[in-house]
């Protein structure tokens, strides 16, 4: 099977790998990130946005997708870590740096396909574990991705013909690791649920990013019959 998907944040990480991915099944890919995604075989459409600008959002979208009837995914990957912290010591500005990312540029995105209106047939939005267990330290990751869950959950009920999943891809090393696993940067000592991810990392616990996405394209389509809305974490499957 082959078709047309959409990518955020697809310069590194978790949506190149998912770049990689569908390109090498010969599908139509259409990126979204602040640096670009380049050097990949097949056909990859990409522009240029920052997400947390909202202004720039509809006009990147537009430009991207012009001529474009209908699409078969969308994958909205694009996401930032912000500091880990005790919540006490997070500034609610801070807070909202996060979620500016992690949210409100994904409800953007999803207006903009409502609104145009461009077809749809799934949606995945990349959330976390971080969104339902509440570690210390992780208060602005773990709220933004709460808040997506139940972003997704909502708008389920607008796009009745979209499958909307929140999805949890599991432990994958990418650049966020670096600072997380750097115990110059994090205190495991303060922040304990970061000892996990250091002894994951370099394991197969913790696969690279091709390696995820490949893994998580293999599994949306035993995902068909999950009802709109779900949250779906990969470690579950």
């Amino acid at each position: 099977m082959t078709g047309r998907v959409l990518v955020t944040g697809n310069s590194s990480g978790l949506g190149r790998g998912f770049t990689e991915a569908y390109l090498q099944r010969g599908w139509q890919v259409y990126g979204v990130s602040r640096r670009g995604c380049d050097g990949l075989d097949g056909e990859l459409h990409d522009v240029t946005c920052d997400l947390g600008d909202a202004d720039a959002i509809a006009p990147a979208l537009a430009r991207l997708l012009d001529g474009v009837e209908r699409l078969d995914l969308a994958i909205l990957n694009a996401g930032v870590l912000g500091p880990i912290r005790d919540l006490a010591a997070t500034p609610v500005a801070t807070l909202e740096e996060v979620m500016t990312v992690n949210v409100w540029a994904n409800k953007r995105i999803l207006d903009w396909l409502l609104a145009r209106p461009l077809p749809v047939d799934r949606v995945v939005l990349i959330s976390s574990g971080a969104a339902v267990v509440g570690h210390r330290g992780w208060g602005a990751y773990a709220l933004s991705k709460a808040t997506l869950n139940m972003l997704t959950q909502l708008y389920a009920h607008e796009f009745p013909d979209s499958q909307l999943l929140a999805l949890a891809p599991g432990l994958v090393d990418t650049e966020m690791q670096d600072e997380l696993c750097d115990p110059a940067r994090t205190d495991a000592t303060r922040f304990p649920s970061l000892e996990r991810l250091r002894a994951a990392r370099g394991s197969a616990a913790m696969p690279d990013p091709r390696a995820a996405a490949e893994r998580i394209a293999d599994l949306l389509p035993t995902l068909q019959e999950r009802p709109s809305g779900s949250f779906v974490d990969v470690r579950d499957l």
